[in-house]
């Protein structure tokens, strides 16, 4: 193993005097082609280029001697430090960052970060960053090859956003570029950027000044200082119910139902939901308190208009589609997870096609709870299904409680892929 091993995060500012020590003494130095030939490397060290960060982890392993890795900004944030500290390499190593990338991004921006997603592309992970940034309103988005800035705007195509896309930050070929997401592909983007990802409709979370200042780092899920908890009962939002004047509107499930349907959807950040038949949209807005992206396809228009109600008063993105039927779902993006609130047995069938990895949907009658079973076993999902039942508790004459008789019902099925 190498004798020292260190971690030099260099943002294109002089090196401090700890890190240009450890540079003039180096036996091995590995760093990007522009980092190489940019700092003094010693000319009888061995110079590794970092591509392949694993392959690289273990020459120096292998190595005899002082070895330095130079990294961009903060190496220990979405930086080779993970790699390097795997087990098998067995390397102890000594870190000296500079300001990470996404805090000068922000800062080329003018804009606090404290309340960002900070989400990564490289992996294969483009799709789950996009619907990050469908489901947040500030977003960091450290770029890769082929999941840049032009393939995040096609995966968020529709959903209106501004790009704050900053290229080659700390060299003298930085470059900060301000667009709307219908733009970003008309333009050809240098690797590797760093793209913030702005915007929403939700507005803030009504909380109180004190909270909503802020102390934890990132959004959290649920919002602390909105209501507690969820399964909310159906007065915390706006037209819960179908509205006597809105007869087309989708019927809300009760709270007790839509916990179950959470439980089964398992919403979590970087999924997107589908809630078809939204009705007022609680579904859609409990699931968004998740941290998922949401979209809610609702049939009537003064509902849809609900929707966007109860995503505001609730701080949380819903994108709100207006339509029914299986043709509105066509432009939709790909699902993790589905729920159909309404909408018959060609909705379902249709948001199955499209297969999510989890799926739910509300039957109104047994036989059709059996043809809703059928299509879920036919798609092939693992199929299950409950009726429940609930009577609210009410006041006794004379002290104790007793059961109300207007309970409600749902009678729900759910499917999960057969891995």
């Amino acid at each position: 193993m190498a004798d020292r091993i260190t971690v030099i995060g260099w943002d294109g500012t002089p090196l401090t005097e700890a890190a240009g020590a450890a540079l003039a003494a180096a036996t091995l130095v590995a760093g990007a082609p522009y980092q190489l030939g940019a700092l003094p490397v010693p000319p009888a060290a061995e110079r590794i280029v970092l591509g392949n960060i694993r392959q690289a982890a273990r020459r120096i392993a292998e190595h005899r001697g002082a070895a330095v890795v130079v990294a961009e900004g903060d190496p220990g944030f979405f930086g080779v430090v993970r790699t390097l500290r795997r087990p098998e390499y067995g390397l102890e190593l000594e870190v000296l960052p500079a300001v990470s990338s996404v805090a000068t991004a922000f800062a080329r921006a003018g804009m606090p970060w404290e309340d960002a997603q900070v989400v990564s592309a490289h992996g294969g992970r483009l799709r789950r960053a996009a619907n990050i940034c469908r489901a947040h309103p500030k977003v960091a988005v450290l770029t890769a090859p082929g999941a840049g800035p032009g393939e995040l705007a096609l995966m968020l195509r529709g959903v209106h956003r501004t790009f704050v896309v900053c290229e080659g930050l700390g060299t003298p070929d930085e470059d900060v570029t301000v667009l709307t997401s219908d733009r970003i592909a008309d333009h050809a983007w240098r690797d590797p950027n760093v793209v913030l990802v702005i915007g929403g409709n939700s507005g803030a979370p009504a909380v109180p000044v004190d909270e909503a200042a802020g102390w934890l780092a990132g959004r959290p899920i649920g919002f602390p200082g909105a209501d507690r908890g969820w399964a909310l009962p159906g007065d915390a939002y706006a037209g819960a119910g179908r509205a006597a004047d809105d007869p087309g509107a989708s019927e809300a499930l009760p709270a007790h139902a839509r916990a179950l349907v959470l439980a089964r959807l398992g919403a979590r950040p970087g999924d997107l939901v589908w809630s078809v038949g939204a009705g007022s949209g609680a579904l859609a807005v409990e699931a968004a308190r998740f941290g998922a992206a949401v979209v809610a396809v609702e049939a009537s228009r003064s509902a849809c208009a609900r929707i966007t109600v109860n995503a505001r008063r609730y701080g949380v993105e819903v994108e709100t589609v207006h339509g029914q039927g299986p043709e509105v779902l066509g432009g939709l993006p790909e699902p993790d997870v589905a729920v159909v609130e309404a909408g018959g047995l060609q909705v379902v069938r249709a948001v199955l096609a499209r297969r999510p990895e989890r799926f739910v949907t509300v039957a109104r009658t047994f036989a059709e709870a059996e043809e809703f079973r059928r299509a879920i076993t036919e798609a092939g999902y693992r199929a299950d299904g409950a009726l429940l039942q609930s009577a609210p508790l009410l006041a006794a004459d004379g002290g104790g409680v007793a059961l109300g008789a207007d309970g409600a019902g749902a009678l729900l099925l759910w499917g999960e892929q057969i891995v």
